[in-house]
């Protein structure tokens, strides 16, 4: 199930695009820009690249499903940038893509508060930048890892990607799961988990439930998180 074609809005700057997608947030929309000037990740952290070195873009999907699912989204977009960028990228839980353990995309979905009811998925996609000026040493770019891409290119294939994705997620998304763990460099690995509160645990990762939710096994038996920032502690078998 492909679904719907999205239509595009292009901008030559932005702050947000999210912030973009949310005041405007027709089915199906894609806001994309060629310098964001004011990005945010999870947690409010700011997400800033030179111009013409990232690929920003946000989607509005009407999720459909029932609203117990809606956690699955951001892995669900996560999967979807993944499959472009090649059999080596990988998904740090909950969608963090990475390449060769360094983390190459991050995504951010944001619930809308329209009728019905619709989340904005953003998707920043490291391309072009350099050493100097990507933010911190665990992260890296197409560029670096050998890719050089045209964004104009990758922006179609991601859209197709997360268009086919979602559309399947939407048509049946008990199946999800299982596709994603394909992907992801998370699972059968010793983690810490920093969450909210300034609490933080450790353990391994055995499994993800149905709703994409973390099943960490600790010393002090099975935790069940749904959200988190992970620290891979060992490398990948």
């Amino acid at each position: 199930m492909a679904g719907p074609q999205w239509d595009v809005r292009l901008y030559a700057e932005a702050g947000s695009t999210n912030e973009l997608a949310a005041a405007d947030p027709a089915r199906h929309r894609v806001v994309v820009a060629d310098h964001q000037q004011a990005g945010r990740g999870r947690l409010d952290r700011a997400w800033v690249t030179p111009p013409g070195a990232a690929l920003t873009l946000s989607a509005v999907f009407d999720p459909v499903v029932d609203t117990a699912w809606w956690p699955v989204i951001p892995l669900v977009a996560g999967y979807a940038v993944a499959r472009v960028l090649g059999a080596d990228a990988t998904l740090k839980w909950p969608n963090d893509v990475l390449i060769a353990e360094r983390k190459v995309c991050g995504i951010l979905v944001e619930r809308v508060n329209s009728r019905p009811p619709m989340v904005v998925i953003g998707i920043g996609i490291n391309v072009d930048q350099t050493e100097d000026e990507l933010p911190v040493p665990s992260a890296t770019s197409l560029v670096l890892e050998g890719r050089g891409v045209d964004r104009t290119e990758l922006f179609g294939q991601v859209v197709s990607s997360l268009r086919i994705c979602l559309g399947r997620f939407a048509a049946h998304p008990g199946t999800f799961l299982n596709q994603y763990r394909g992907r992801s460099s998370t699972l059968d690995r010793d983690v810490r988990v920093e969450l909210p509160g300034d609490v933080t645990v450790e353990g391994r990762v055995s499994d993800f439930d149905a709703y994409g939710r973390l099943l960490l096994e600790t010393a002090d038996g099975l935790l069940t998180l749904s959200a988190g920032d992970v620290v891979h502690l060992r490398p990948a078998r």
